[in-house]
């Protein structure tokens, strides 16, 4: 049984043993997790253009890349263009402080990246229209799936999630590193502080997406227990893949 670890950032993760998965897959910084640990080098690590913006989360992220290495990256793309102008106005001064267009295109990030040593196979950039809709496909265009993507995309985690599912075959995929919260396990996160929350965001759409998928599917496993009572995804059982 071929088995996919899906590593998120959150501190002190709960592993299964190594000889429970074959392969891992990375949400922005959680390769420096996966290293700490010993893991295999992911074989893709999902990140968005929030790394390379110069917000302070977006640098910690990138440094705690250095000298690192994955198979494919897949670049979420945010293609401002679509946003009518005063949304547009009010994205980049919350995400971005000012700082370019350019930052957000995923040839500055290839760049970022190569100039900390982090090594890479392919770089795929995904558009939002394509993320989204993998994500609405997995969840047969579930109604309370929609209504809260509309309020809130899913996180580079739960895109991580499902781009294993829908573009790397495996017998069984484990979700690991994953807490719905802003914690990071390289270093301490600014935007608690600036949030005045340890709460991502993103976790009630995360958590809507990951019920319906505990729903319909047999093949996703968590090994963290907070994940297990907040979606209902099964804990992995103990020992290794059969």
């Amino acid at each position: 049984m071929r088995t996919l670890l899906i590593l998120g950032s959150m501190p002190e993760p709960s592993l299964p043993p190594k000889a429970g998965f074959d392969d891992v897959a990375c949400a922005n910084a959680s390769g420096h997790s996966a290293a700490r640990y010993g893991l295999p080098d992911p074989v893709y690590t999902v990140m968005t253009s929030m790394l390379a913006s110069g917000i302070g989360s977006g640098r910690q992220s990138l440094e705690a890349l250095r000298g690192l290495e994955t198979g494919t990256v897949y670049f979420l793309w945010r293609r401002t263009e679509r946003m009518t102008p005063i949304k547009r106005a009010l994205f980049f001064a919350k995400n971005l402080r000012g700082k370019s267009i350019l930052r957000m295109q995923p040839a500055y990030l290839k760049a970022q990246l190569k100039a900390l040593g982090y090594r890479f196979g392919a770089f795929v950039a995904l558009d939002e229209k394509y993320y989204d809709g993998l994500v609405r496909t997995l969840c047969g265009d579930d109604h309370d799936v929609l209504s809260q993507m509309e309020r809130k995309r899913p996180s580079t985690g739960v895109i991580a999630v499902a781009l294993g599912l829908a573009r790397h075959s495996y017998d069984r995929y484990v979700i690991a590193g994953f807490s719905f919260e802003l914690t990071h396990a390289y270093a301490h996160n600014p935007e608690i502080e600036e949030r005045g929350t340890r709460v991502s965001a993103h976790a009630e759409t995360d958590i809507t997406v990951l019920r319906y998928l505990a729903r319909q599917r047999h093949d996703l496993y968590t090994s963290e227990e907070a994940v297990h009572r907040a979606t209902g995804i099964p804990l992995l059982p103990e020992g290794p893949a059969g």
